[in-house]
């Protein structure tokens, strides 16, 4: 059976794409046979023939190396660089949550670790029509425990406590913090950590540096953030 981890993030631009990237990297660098899934992603351009690309999901496949099908990755791709909720309503097809279902379950059976990236931060809106959906009803429809992916930088203890806060009282299992755009010896950003870890009561499980392209962490311990 697939094991499964969600990541999601403090906010917009923190990073989330970018580090599930690396952390599906480091999975097939161990060979293990790892994929990528999204509900919906915004913001995408289009390519020479009008279609829209899902550049989130080519950036993590360029990026991991993995065989997966760009196609397999989401199954909502907008244009408008807006909530997916916002997106559907400006050009059609709003999220269904059987849709991002199958395809998620479509991943897990043909690989056996499966890592799924969230729109924006945890209070995103995914659909607001004739159904009403949310980032966490998706995180609590397909039972995921996740990470919190958040910048290192000024703001990060508030950011982060909030999003570990309404996660644990909307009962959303969280593995740990992931720190991006992170600089060693830099006074305030190693006390961002100390002091998130204290607030939360979370590990961090990771700090990546700026520019470094990879994520230092032992792959047991990677692993092990993943479950059934």
């Amino acid at each position: 059976m697939s094991k499964k981890l969600f990541i999601t993030g403090t906010g917009t631009d923190v990073g989330k794409t970018y580090v599930t990237g690396l952390i599906i990297k480091k999975l097939k660098e161990h060979g293990i046979r790892a994929a990528y899934y999204k509900a919906a992603m915004s913001g995408n351009k289009r390519d020479e023939k009008g279609g829209l690309t899902a550049g989130d999901a080519w950036h993590v496949k360029q990026v991991s190396g993995i065989s997966q099908p760009v196609g397999e990755m989401c199954p909502y791709v907008y244009e408008a660089a807006v909530s997916p909720h916002l997106a559907s309503r400006l050009e059609g097809n709003p999220v269904q949550m059987e849709a991002v279902k199958k395809g998620f379950e479509e991943a897990c059976s043909k690989y056996d670790y499966v890592t799924m990236e969230g729109s924006g931060g945890i209070l995103c809106p995914i659909c607001m029509g004739e159904t009403e959906i949310w980032l966490e009803d998706i995180i609590r429809e397909l039972g995921l425990s996740s990470l919190i992916v958040a910048d290192a930088g000024l703001g990060a203890i508030n950011s982060v406590v909030l999003t570990a806060a309404y996660m644990k009282a909307q009962n959303l299992p969280i593995k740990g913090i992931i720190f991006n755009h992170f600089h060693p010896g830099n006074v305030m950003e190693e006390d961002n950590l100390r002091m998130c870890q204290y607030r939360t009561g979370l590990p961090v499980v990771a700090c990546i540096e700026e520019g470094g392209g990879k994520i230092d962490i032992d792959i047991d311990l990677l692993t092990a953030l993943y479950e059934e």
